[in-house]
């Protein structure tokens, strides 16, 4: 993809856009390259609005991260921004974190959770639980990239804003806000705290320290009301979807979670909890005795 061939496609040299939203390229490549290539050469677009990543974030320990944090200078995202700078598009670029709800393309974050708590199987978090994390509805996450409008000007010149909720939640609060939602009493939530310096991250879905931004640079900047949605909310709805999905039925790989609770000496019936979901199946067929000369 070229930017002349994107151009044709959009409706040939006439076509011009004021204002782009670009939450598809991953890196100044392809699609990406090309779309940045139009937007300076021949739309003289009035602001171009990238939806990037704070997962390129290296913390240095301040939480919440500001936008000054430093970045992992090879991450995709990053060098897109840097390329569009270079362009010389006027870029807003937004980092958001962890979002759920319509329209957004992973269910990961709070499926693990569930995943668990409808087996009834323990739930292991790395640490304490008492780390902090922040999950965006998409609406919201929309209403910010639509704010660049409300303030065009003051947009371009910061240029790089965090995208997320300011309704901080700790990795074992989802739990027992998760277990609500499913209908499941605090008491049969089953935490399994885990040292992660020896047995990792496993398939735990956030990072094993705090690792959250907030929006105070959009509300103050952008005039961002902030979020109308809280999580403890839309579980329930979230929820119903999950059930709609199959998550119930769902094959689910349970060797990490076996291993953990068995290192982290449990005090839950391991065996028979997870006997049930075969977390470890070992053919026989093709053993064959040992043989000593």
């Amino acid at each position: 993809m070229t930017a002349e061939s994107l151009q044709s496609i959009l409706g040939g040299d006439d076509a011009k856009f004021d204002y782009v939203w670009d939450n598809a390229s991953k890196a100044p490549t392809g699609t990406g390259k090309a779309i940045i290539d139009a937007a300076a050469k021949s739309w003289n677009t009035k602001i171009f609005t990238y939806v990037s990543s704070a997962g390129m974030y290296q913390p240095t320990g301040t939480f919440p991260m500001p936008e000054t944090t430093p970045v992992k200078e090879s991450a995709g995202q990053n060098q897109f921004d840097n390329y569009a700078v270079e362009s010389g598009l006027p870029l807003v670029s937004f980092r958001p974190q962890y979002i759920y709800g319509p329209k957004s393309n992973k269910n990961d974050y709070i499926d693990w959770y569930f995943d668990r708590l409808v087996r009834d199987l323990p739930l292991p978090i790395p640490g304490d639980g008492t780390q902090k994390v922040s999950l965006t509805n998409s609406e919201d996450v929309a209403s910010l990239l639509a704010s660049v409008l409300d303030n065009e000007e003051a947009a371009v010149e910061q240029r790089f804003f965090n995208c997320g909720t300011d309704d901080l939640i700790s990795y074992e609060d989802v739990a027992y806000m998760c277990a609500e939602a499913a209908g499941i009493a605090k008491d049969d939530v089953k935490v399994e705290h885990y040292d992660s310096e020896l047995l990792g991250k496993a398939k735990f879905p956030f990072r094993l320290t705090d690792f959250y931004v907030s929006p105070d640079t959009a509300k103050d900047k952008l005039g961002w009301a902030g979020p109308s949605h809280k999580l403890g909310e839309d579980l329930k709805w979230y929820f119903e979807g999950y059930v709609a999905r199959g998550g119930k039925e769902k094959e689910i790989d349970l060797m990490k979670d076996y291993e953990i609770v068995v290192a982290s000496k449990s005090s839950f019936g391991i065996g028979s909890i997870y006997d049930k979901y075969n977390p470890l199946v070992i053919g026989t067929d093709n053993v064959k005795p040992l043989k000593f000369n």
